[in-house]
């Protein structure tokens, strides 16, 4: 544990408390992105990560529609490949060189939206990756999936190399893994399942976690496994969605248990947000604090397109004891 406090020190400062950190934060210019759409009446959106591109469905007509529970996951928002970019850095993102992610990892995502693009850009780098969401965003959801087939190991781009583009990303899909249905499974380590954070309970998710090839996992015990990294990209707009937002991820937090005789590493939780109001940022850091340890993650670690006066803002989280 103390290793893992060493290495949240290190990545950026812990909050001590909610009004001055939210008055430092918003007391500085902070650029308009709007309300942050990429584009809010596109049907696609491309992307590229890494070299490597992406097409993005989304669904304007969906986002402006009246559904009950909200729409806003209808589309693909600007922080979003940001985020998937950052996370998926193994060569300079401290999750990686400190070993806290690795090819084992299990990861879980609240509010993936209709994009998968967090999924898609981090999924082949660990071992399982768990996106959730209402179950509106499902078939956009699946249909990215589908339409974005990784890049084959010797296709992958290496350090200076150009990434292959969108249309020999395609070519790949016919050679593909099949299901027993014959389907295509493009990208068999990702699974979506439907939470509400308000209706549902997050234990249901250890169901998800498959037995992974780790040293540390005791197969004869009946111990959960939980998640090594909870991430969530801009779900934090409405004051009313910030007590079951947090109570979510404290019990999912809560899964990482004990396993055999060795200790598995404490979830840590990356949320990363925009910019906009004051007093939901700060309602939200408030409500957090009251059960979790808190650290805004530098500039120095997050890089210009993240960092201090670019209007974003990560934190990561560590469950108190």
């Amino acid at each position: 544990m103390e290793d893992l406090l060493t290495f949240l020190s290190s990545i950026g400062q812990e909050v001590e408390d909610a009004d001055e950190e939210s008055f430092l934060l918003f007391s500085q210019d902070i650029p308009s992105s709007n309300l942050g759409f990429v584009d809010s009446k596109a049907t696609t959106v491309d992307i590229t990560i890494h070299d490597q591109d992406y097409t993005i469905h989304q669904s304007p007509t969906l986002l402006s529609s009246s559904r009950a529970g909200g729409t806003t996951g209808a589309v693909l928002w600007k922080i979003t490949p940001l985020f998937a970019e950052w996370l998926s850095n193994m060569s300079t993102n401290p999750l990686w060189t400190s070993a806290h992610l690795n090819r084992n990892s299990a990861v879980v995502e609240l509010g993936c939206g209709i994009s998968g693009l967090t999924a898609l850009a981090l999924a082949p780098l660990v071992g399982h990756y768990l996106a959730t969401d209402q179950e509106y965003v499902a078939r956009l959801f699946r249909q990215n999936l589908e339409s974005n087939p990784p890049l084959q190991q010797s296709q992958k781009p290496g350090p200076g190399s150009k990434g292959k583009g969108r249309k020999q990303q395609q070519q790949q899909k016919g050679k593909s893994k099949t299901d027993s249905s014959g389907s295509a499974v493009l990208h068999p380590n990702i699974t979506f399942t439907s939470l509400d954070w308000e209706l549902d309970d997050p234990a249901r998710l250890r169901q998800e976690i498959p037995t992974l090839e780790d040293e540390d996992y005791d197969e004869t015990s009946n111990t959960d496994t939980g998640f090594d990294l909870l991430i969530s990209c801009d779900c934090i707009y409405n004051e009313a969605l910030i007590a079951p937002f947090v109570r979510t991820c404290a019990e999912i937090s809560a899964l990482r248990r004990t396993i055999s005789r060795k200790t598995r590493k404490p979830t840590i939780c990356i949320i990363a947000q925009q910019q906009r109001s004051p007093d939901v940022f700060e309602a939200w850091l408030r409500e957090t604090m009251r059960v979790f340890r808190v650290w805004r993650v530098g500039s120095g670690v997050l890089g210009g397109k993240l960092g201090s006066g670019s209007g974003y803002l990560v934190h990561a989280l560590l469950l108190k004891d």
